[in-house]
C-alpha cells in the first residue's frame, strides 16, 4: 500500500492506494471512529457489486453500518438527491463525531461530500472511490458539491475527508469506456506539470488498460501526489490549484452541451479538453504544433474520445459554447481563465486569452465534427 499525505495543518489526511483495501476498510477506518458505526452512500451499480464486501470488512471489526443506493450516472449530482442523501442521513441520527462513507465514484464522492458539509453544519467523511478518475482526481482535495440547470458544480463547498482508501482492484470491474475516461484525468497530471510521467505514461499506457497491477498502482500514486502537493499549497483555488483544471472549461461547456449524459463522459470531456487547450495553446504561438499532436496521438492510441466528432449527436455552435463557458467557475470580473501550455509538463494560468482565438478553434474543431458526420 502507497501513502500520500494530503498537508493541510488540522485537516491533513492520507490517502492510501493499494489493492484489497476494501477487504481491509473496516480495519483502516476504526481508529478514526469514535463510536463503532457508520453510514454508507453508494449508487446502484457500485452496492451490486462490492458492498457485501464493505459490509463484511467492517462487520469484521464490530462496525454497524447502514446504507443508502442512489442512481448511478452524473444526473444524480442534483438537488433532489443531495436532499434525499442528507434527510437519510438525519434519519440515520448521524452525529458530528459519526462518519460517513462515500462509497462510488466522483458522482457519488462530490454528493456525499458536499452533504457532509452541511450535515449538522460539518460531519467528517471518508472516500472510497471505486474508479479510476475519482481515485486519481475527485476524491483528493476536497472538493464537493451539485450541479444546476446553470451549470457543473457550481454549488459546493471545500470540505476534506478524514482519510480516502483507493482499492486498485476494483479498477478491474470497470467497463472500458468508464476506465479509459478516468485515464484521461491521469493524463492530464502528466501535461500540466511532469513531462516525464507523461513519457512513461505513452511507454505503459497500453498495460495500465490491460490491467497491469503494478503499472496502475504507479499511476494512480503519481497522479494522487501531483493533486496532493497542489492542494497541499492552494487549497481553496487561489492560484496553483487552477492547473488541475487543464481542459475542463471546454470539458463542462461540453457536458452542459450534451445534457450530462452518457453522450459524454467527464474523463472523455477532459481528454477532449486538452487537446483543445493545447491546440489553442499552438494557435496562440505558445507551444509547437507538434505538441498537440503528440498528445491526440497518444490518447487516439489508448482509444480514447479525441475530437468533437468522437461525441455522438449535434452540437451547438462556438458562440453557444462559448456562452456556457461563461458559467464556469474560472470566470473571474467577467473573463474566462484558461489553462494553456508552453508544452507538455508546462501549464499556466490564462486570463487574457482572446476570444476570437477561442472561437476559431472551436470552428475548426466543429468544422471537423461536422466533416466526420
Amino acid at each position: 500500500m502507497n501513502r500520500v499525505a494530503v498537508d493541510l495543518g488540522d485537516r491533513s489526511y492520507e490517502v492510501r492506494i493499494g489493492p484489497g483495501l476494501i477487504a481491509r476498510a473496516g480495519a483502516e477506518i476504526a481508529p478514526l471512529l469514535r463510536r463503532p458505526r457508520v453510514a454508507i452512500v453508494t449508487e446502484e451499480t457500485v452496492a451490486a457489486r462490492h458492498l457485501p464486501a464493505l459490509q463484511a470488512a467492517l462487520a469484521a471489526e464490530g462496525i454497524a453500518a447502514s446504507a443508502l443506493a442512489l442512481p448511478p450516472g452524473e444526473a444524480t449530482k442534483n438537488w433532489d438527491n443531495l436532499a434525499r442523501c442528507t434527510e437519510w442521513l438525519l434519519e440515520q441520527k448521524v452525529e458530528r463525531r459519526d462518519l460517513v462513507l462515500a462509497f462510488g465514484g466522483g458522482v457519488i464522492g462530490d454528493l456525499v461530500g458536499f452533504s457532509a458539509a452541511i450535515l449538522r453544519r460539518g460531519v467528517r467523511f471518508v472516500q472510497l472511490p471505486t474508479t479510476l478518475l475519482a481515485q486519481v482526481d475527485s476524491s483528493v482535495g476536497g472538493k464537493t458539491g451539485i450541479n444546476t440547470a446553470q451549470g457543473k458544480n457550481l454549488v459546493g463547498a471545500f470540505h476534506q475527508p478524514s482519510l480516502v482508501l483507493a482499492d486498485i482492484d476494483v479498477l478491474s470491474t470497470l467497463p472500458d469506456r468508464d476506465f479509459l475516461s478516468g485515464y484521461g484525468e491521469v493524463v492530464k497530471y502528466g501535461l500540466l506539470g511532469d513531462a516525464a510521467f507523461f513519457d512513461w505514461l505513452e511507454r505503459e499506457g497500453p498495460a495500465i488498460r490491460a490491467g497491469d497491477a503494478a503499472a496502475r498502482l504507479r499511476a494512480v500514486t503519481r497522479s494522487v501526489e501531483m493533486k496532493a502537493g497542489i492542494v497541499s499549497r492552494d487549497e481553496t483555488e487561489e492560484g496553483e490549484r487552477a492547473l488541475l483544471n487543464l481542459g475542463h472549461t471546454f470539458c463542462h461547456a461540453l457536458e452542459k452541451a450534451t445534457g450530462y449524459s452518457d453522450r459524454l463522459l467527464h474523463g472523455e470531456g477532459v481528454a477532449i479538453g486538452c487537446a483543445l487547450a493545447f491546440q489553442l495553446s499552438a494557435r496562440l504561438g505558445l507551444c509547437s504544433q507538434e505538441e498537440p499532436s503528440r498528445l491526440r496521438a497518444h490518447l487516439a492510441a489508448m482509444g480514447m474520445k479525441v475530437d468533437l466528432a468522437d461525441i455522438p449527436g449535434d452540437l451547438p455552435g462556438a458562440e453557444t459554447l462559448i456562452a456556457l463557458m461563461g458559467q464556469d467557475k474560472k470566470v473571474v470580473d467577467g473573463r474566462l481563465r484558461f489553462i494553456l501550455a508552453r508544452g507538455i509538463g508546462q501549464a499556466f494560468v490564462a486570463e487574457d486569452v482572446p476570444d476570437e482565438a477561442v472561437r476559431a478553434v472551436l470552428d475548426d474543431a466543429l468544422a471537423g465534427a461536422l466533416a466526420g458526420r
